[in-house]
């Protein structure tokens, strides 16, 4: 089928002012002005519109969307995982799937075919990978300093569970949770695994100021409240949290690290050396009023910055608010606080970066030959020029989405 829409917005290219996208199987073949396309192919024109690439969310926690508003901002980043915890531990099996669902819904409603989720509860799957279109990255969430099971177990739960997963749309993949809540060893033996077998890693780490001081300081409220639970301390107060990982082999090609809100000296350029990516989450870096983001040095490093909406957990909630998992409030959370940044860079984090921090550059957030057609409608009647600041600041579920050739919500 051919698309005509008013912009195609291809990410990689120039807009294209009446623009179109052949689409075979599921898969875009030709991409171009309207005027050079001709033959039988059914037609659909979308109007005044731009078709462009589905969004791709690069840190999400499905699992806690239910958990809106539960959790106030709280005095440090300790107190929040303190709460965070008590809160897990009420909920039941029931309870995180509905969550999930609902919260894999409000995604696909709002322009998202892929999401990167940490999963919490890895017994929710496979099942909801079929009770939704989006192409989930699901990575199986590992801690160890409560239970204190020993590393290898761990890992080897996690790996047998994801060799029973079928193959597909969705994919499954690592999460070693953050350096503070998981011990070298489990480290070290998760990054080994997914780069012998291709898995995607992803980790948070940097987030906090009070983890930054554990790392570099031995010292701090996160220190002293994980000291008091017994954890071995031994691998802090030499290095930055970001050295912490890459002396236990994490920071890779493979590894996408989530949040790096606080940089040590010679951290950009490390992550740049390992071709590691960042996922930054501009809400949940609001809700814990973090320092600013560290931008600037990551792009002089030439580090790949891609954008993710982490859970519902932690975002704002002002009384009668409603607050959604959206990459669109994502943009415009990004652009409010990094005024100076270009509407088509803001833009590219939340596609083609995306993609290249998945190993999926040249497959997903663009539109171009060869590409999966995963595309979403947004209305637009402006000028071309205006395409990417209209789409930055789009408001509202999407007119159209299309996920592997298939539309899962049909053009209106």
């Amino acid at each position: 089928m051919i698309l005509r829409a008013r912009v195609v917005l291809p990410i990689t290219r120039p807009p294209i002012e009446d623009g179109a996208v052949l689409i075979s199987g599921n898969r875009i073949t030709r991409v171009g002005p309207w005027k050079d396309f001709s033959g039988s192919d059914s037609v659909i024109d979308l109007g005044d519109v731009i078709l462009m690439p589905g969004l791709i969310n690069a840190h999400c926690h499905l699992d806690y969307t239910d958990m809106t508003g539960l959790m106030p901002p709280q005095k440090s980043f300790t107190d929040w995982i303190r709460l965070m915890m008590a809160t897990k531990s009420g909920w039941n099996y029931s309870e995180f799937a509905q969550s999930w669902l609902r919260g894999a819904q409000m995604l696909a409603r709002t322009g998202t075919t892929t999401v990167v989720d940490f999963e919490t509860v890895p017994e929710l799957l496979p099942d909801v990978w079929s009770a939704t279109p989006l192409r989930v990255i699901s990575l199986l969430e590992m801690t160890g300093v409560k239970s204190r099971r020993d590393p290898r177990a761990i890992l080897q739960d996690n790996v047998n569970h994801i060799l029973t997963l079928p193959g597909g749309r969705c994919r499954p993949g690592l999460a070693p949770h953050a350096p503070y809540s998981t011990m070298p060893e489990l480290l070290r033996l998760t990054a080994d695994m997914a780069r012998r077998r291709h898995w995607p890693l992803s980790i948070h780490v940097s987030e906090s100021v009070e983890e930054f001081e554990m790392f570099t300081k031995g010292r701090g409220a996160m220190f002293d409240w994980l000291r008091r639970n017994e954890r071995d301390m031994g691998d802090c107060g030499e290095r930055s949290p970001l050295k912490h990982l890459d002396r236990s082999g994490v920071l890779s090609e493979n590894c996408l690290a989530v949040h790096v809100n606080y940089l040590a000296k010679g951290d950009a350029k490390l992550l740049a050396a390992r071709k590691t990516s960042v996922a930054h989450c501009p809400r949940s870096h609001a809700y814990f009023k973090h320092e600013n983001f560290p931008l600037g040095a990551l792009t002089k490093a030439s580090v790949n910055v891609c954008l993710g909406t982490d859970s519902l957990a932690t975002v704002y909630k002002k009384p009668r608010q409603t607050v959604e998992l959206n990459m669109f409030d994502e943009l415009q959370a990004f652009a409010a606080k990094h005024s100076r940044v270009a509407p088509e860079r803001i833009l590219q984090m939340a596609t083609i970066n995306g993609a290249r921090a998945l190993g999926m550059a040249g497959q997903a957030g663009e539109i171009s030959e060869k590409a999966l057609a995963d595309l979403i409608v947004i209305p637009f009647n402006g000028k071309v020029e205006d395409a990417y600041e209209a789409a930055v600041h789009y408001k509202g579920d999407v007119r159209g989405s299309m996920i592997d050739g298939q539309w899962n919500i049909e053009p209106h």
